[in-house]
């Protein structure tokens, strides 16, 4: 019988299971770079996404739409639906609420990639994020349930302060774009998450301590960035996979189109994670996310599991 897993079905997976399980799909020895493409269809009013993949003895995907528009309407940015196979078979297994699982997937991705870093600070995190989504949200509460000494503090800074809702109202402190309250913010900064919309730098990086890790989610297109070229040229470039991140990673490709990294200093996710690489305390470190299709199996397969006792 094919389940069908909503939301709150989704949402029983905790954000530590959803991090446990990128992890395991990495240290089974998947490789990214192996993964296959997504595509992406322009339309009208956005984007589909259509991410096909298998792995660990399953098959799924994902079609995504992305709305930029939405949030005006009280609408998610992103939605979808998830399909998951057994791959021996090709059975459907269940049909899973794809706009909840790219919500819980997406903070998951960016905290394993960085937790080996994390779990070098036994103190409570300053956490400073771009964005009032729920990405925003979501990875206030990845880091709170990964990080040895959790959230210390929550600045989220938003072009709209006025405009913030109750999930990040809950959650920690609003404060302007540029403002001076924002700036000391971002000095203060342990951790600075963008999961934003902007196609420009959303801040000046030369303000972040040399400690701090900057984790940019928000855009998937070669001509967006959120993070300034300088940032990426100083700091420990950490990717998804490197075939990835030049084709679809504008952070990354702008700053390597600028002089400021080269793509050979880029690093694999799967090789921190394996502690192949050992990062630095002394410089930043930067984690760039466009989205992979494996990253959503994991995830899927991992409540589907729960949900199977």
């Amino acid at each position: 019988m094919t389940l069908t897993l909503d939301a709150a079905a989704v949402n029983r997976l905790s954000p530590a299971a959803a991090v446990a399980a990128i992890t395991a799909t990495l240290e089974s020895g998947f490789d990214p770079a192996a993964d296959i493409p997504r595509g992406i269809i322009d339309l009208a009013h956005g984007q589909l996404l259509v991410m096909p993949t298998e792995a660990s003895g399953y098959m799924g995907i994902k079609v995504a739409s992305v709305a930029p528009g939405n949030p005006e309407l009280g609408l998610p940015r992103i939605q979808g639906s998830y399909l998951l196979y057994d791959s021996a078979t090709l059975s459907l297994q269940a049909i899973l609420d794809g706009t909840a699982l790219t919500t819980l997937r997406t903070p998951a991705v960016s905290i394993a990639a960085v937790k080996p870093v994390l779990d070098r600070r036994p103190e409570p995190q300053h956490v400073v994020v771009f964005g009032a989504g729920p990405q925003a949200a979501g990875h206030i509460d990845t880091i709170a349930g990964v990080a040895p000494g959790g959230v210390g503090s929550a600045t989220f800074v938003l072009r709209r302060p006025e405009r913030a809702g109750d999930d990040v109202l809950t959650r920690g402190s609003v404060v302007g774009l540029g403002s001076e309250e924002a700036n000391l913010a971002l000095a203060d900064a342990d951790v600075v998450v963008c999961a934003t919309s902007a196609r420009e730098p959303l801040f000046d990086s030369s303000l972040l301590q040399p400690h701090a890790i900057a984790i940019a989610i928000g855009s998937h297109e070669v001509d967006a960035r959120e993070l300034d070229g300088a940032l990426l040229g100083r700091a420990s470039v950490i990717v998804e996979s490197t075939v990835n991140s030049l084709r679809e990673g504008g952070d990354v490709i702008m700053a390597i189109a600028e002089g400021h990294l080269a793509a050979e200093d880029l690093i694999p996710m799967r090789d921190v994670i394996a502690g192949a690489v050992e990062l630095p305390n002394d410089r930043p470190v930067v984690f760039k996310s466009s989205g992979m299709s494996w990253q959503d199996l994991s995830v899927a397969t991992a409540v589907f599991e729960l949900q199977n006792g």
